[in-house]
């Protein structure tokens, strides 16, 4: 294995969150030589990463120069880039593997200083694929706010009647931000977060990422899709389905036969060594078989607006989107990866249907991490 650098705050880093398991707000420096892990910080993170179990050896700025570095008038920032790079030279780090998002301005410097500096991807996401016991736990606690967050939205959606101008709930106007605002108040609850999610009522539901504005219509379709992430954990979890108020439409209830079936297909096809691209081309033959368009029916450089235009999946853990892919890249899935399937089929300019679910690949299969019901009514 290379010597690692990353150099990071754990709250935007996923690479650093995995190797440090605690909010630290501000950048520090990880180092990883001959296989001890270091980390290089202010003095007073020092005591709270000696507390969890397994902890690299923290380091305050000080041993690095900190206090001569200030004296010399350095800004704040040139301070701790030179503190990085007497960091490597007193650890004897010659040459290391960094992930893509290394500060440009830190790999130039520590390259200045005779320190060979190669950013990787699939390094760094191997390290993450495998979720250990306490992501595992996150990610659970994650996905049981998501389904206590669309129970919130189902108990409005239930309770909503027409008033001839849309849908009313004790006698205030039913919107997606209303509905928004009840599954935040439910995260919080549950020790979860989320900086947006998806209610996507009618034309909006077949727009990919609409996050969805507006009042809610009967007789339209809702693309709900939340991805909370867990405070403590810092891991994610994804799950989305699709209600109509009131008669659904023959076209949004064959859509929604449609993707339950491919979910079901998907499932039974996940397991350690399966390719993703593989189980996505199992979704793609039955939707084709419905004359529906895919990514893999398309013509080379062709924009689908309709039928399923997205891939069947994505990794999850410490970010809502990481590997392994489940779509045409050719990713393979090992034991550990959670993964979502999430088939959907949209018509441009009038609605669409996804449901998801959230997926851990087992030795011999996989385990459903997801208990909810997948009913087009609410």
């Amino acid at each position: 294995m290379p010597d690692v650098l990353i150099y990071a705050d754990t709250n935007r880093s996923p690479e650093m969150r995995h190797e440090v398991p605690i909010a630290i707000p501000d950048p520090f420096l990880y180092v990883e030589r001959d296989g001890a892990r270091h980390v290089v910080l202010t003095s007073f993170e020092i005591d709270r990463v000696q507390a969890f179990p397994g902890a690299p050896t923290p380091h305050a700025y000080e041993e690095f120069g900190y206090d001569d570095l200030i004296e010399q008038g350095l800004s704040r920032d040139e301070v701790y880039l030179e503190v990085a790079v007497n960091a490597c030279a007193a650890l004897g780090v010659a040459e290391a593997a960094v992930p893509w998002t290394f500060p440009a301005r830190f790999a130039d410097r520590l390259r200045e200083a005779g320190v060979a500096i190669t950013p990787e991807l699939e390094l760094f996401q191997d390290r993450r694929r495998v979720k250990n016991e306490a992501q595992l736990a996150g990610i659970r606690r994650a996905q049981r706010a998501a389904e206590a967050g669309m129970d919130a939205a189902r108990q409005l959606l239930r309770r909503a009647e027409p008033n001839g101008a849309g849908l009313v709930v004790d006698g205030a106007p039913l919107t997606s931000e209303r509905i928004k605002a009840a599954i935040m108040e439910v995260f919080v609850s549950r020790g979860a977060v989320a900086d947006e999610f998806i209610v996507a009522p009618g034309p909006q539901s077949a727009v990919g990422h609409e996050m969805g504005s507006g009042p809610i219509v009967e007789g339209q379709p809702i693309v709900i899709d939340l991805w909370p992430k867990d405070i403590e954990t810092a891991c994610y979890a994804d799950m989305t389905r699709t209600y109509v108020v009131g008669d659904a439409p023959e076209e949004i209830v064959r859509y929604h036969t449609l993707c339950k079936e491919a979910l079901d297909r998907s499932l039974d096809a996940i397991g350690p060594g399966r390719a993703g691209a593989d189980v996505f081309r199992l979704v793609c033959d039955l939707f084709h078989e419905a004359g529906q368009p895919t990514q893999l029916s398309k013509a080379a450089g062709e924009v689908l607006e309709d039928g399923f235009f997205h891939g069947l999946g994505h990794g999850v853990g410490l970010e809502v989107h990481e590997a392994p892919s489940l779509g045409r890249a050719p990713d393979t899935m090992v034991a550990g990866d959670v993964v979502t399937l999430e088939p959907g089929l949209y018509r441009h300019g009038y609605g669409g249907v996804r449901l998801e679910d959230l997926v851990l690949v087992t030795q011999d299969g996989a385990e459903n991490l997801t208990d909810y019901p997948y009913e087009l009514q609410p």
